[in-house]
């Protein structure tokens, strides 16, 4: 598995010749590392004498980003597995007319899933963006840079995710589901790029 990984060898994964994994799991763990800053940032706002008001608060953002981080990390694997199978699905027989059809049935039900997670893990971070953004506005004033990482992460991560899922969708003959799809990447695009900013605006350095 992926997240089982060291650092160093999850880098020697992406760097080499294999087209998996690529760039819909690194937004995953780009996303999950963002996850992993609101929860530091949360953990050392509670219990901080000044920040009474807010532990609460804090409490339930270190729980909701723990269940993010979770997803995100599971998301590195499933998202590699599913460029896989649609590999797995082109190099299936086509002699026969039925070969042809099970095989373009399969790899259009491929290239379908691995749109579906790259939209899974935009959304999470998304989500993940959010609650960075919630740290920074009431968390421990001394690791503000690190909920604006986490914030950046997870915007970048978003982007990333959503190009993962667009290059799918010139593949894909469904035009019901490429409507859906597309209508999704276009509200997620206009919130996510002016929302950084907004959420940035509590960071004075």
């Amino acid at each position: 598995m992926l997240a089982e990984l060291t650092i160093k060898e999850f880098l020697e994964k992406i760097a080499s010749n294999s087209p998996a994994p690529g760039g819909g799991s690194v937004a995953a763990l780009s996303a999950a590392l963002a996850a992993s800053l609101t929860e530091m940032v949360a953990k050392l706002t509670i219990g901080k004498k000044g920040y009474e008001a807010v532990e609460d608060e804090m409490k339930a953002v270190a729980r909701d980003a723990v269940k993010l981080k979770h997803k995100l990390v599971q998301a590195i694997d499933k998202d590699s597995d599913a460029y896989k199978d649609v590999i797995t699905a082109i190099k299936l027989p086509g002699s026969t007319e039925a070969e042809k059809r099970n095989r373009e049935k399969a790899i259009q039900n491929g290239l379908k899933q691995a749109t579906l997670i790259p939209m899974a893990i935009a959304e999470d971070a998304a989500r993940v963006m959010e609650l960075a953004g919630r740290a920074i506005a009431k968390g421990n004033k001394n690791t503000i840079p690190d909920g604006a990482v986490g914030v950046m992460m997870a915007k970048t991560a978003i982007l990333s995710a959503l190009y993962n899922a667009k290059i799918n969708l010139s593949s894909i003959k469904d035009n019901t589901f490429i409507e859906k799809i597309s209508r999704q990447i276009k509200g997620l695009e206009a919130k996510v790029l002016g929302r950084e900013k907004e959420l940035l605006s509590d960071v004075n350095l």
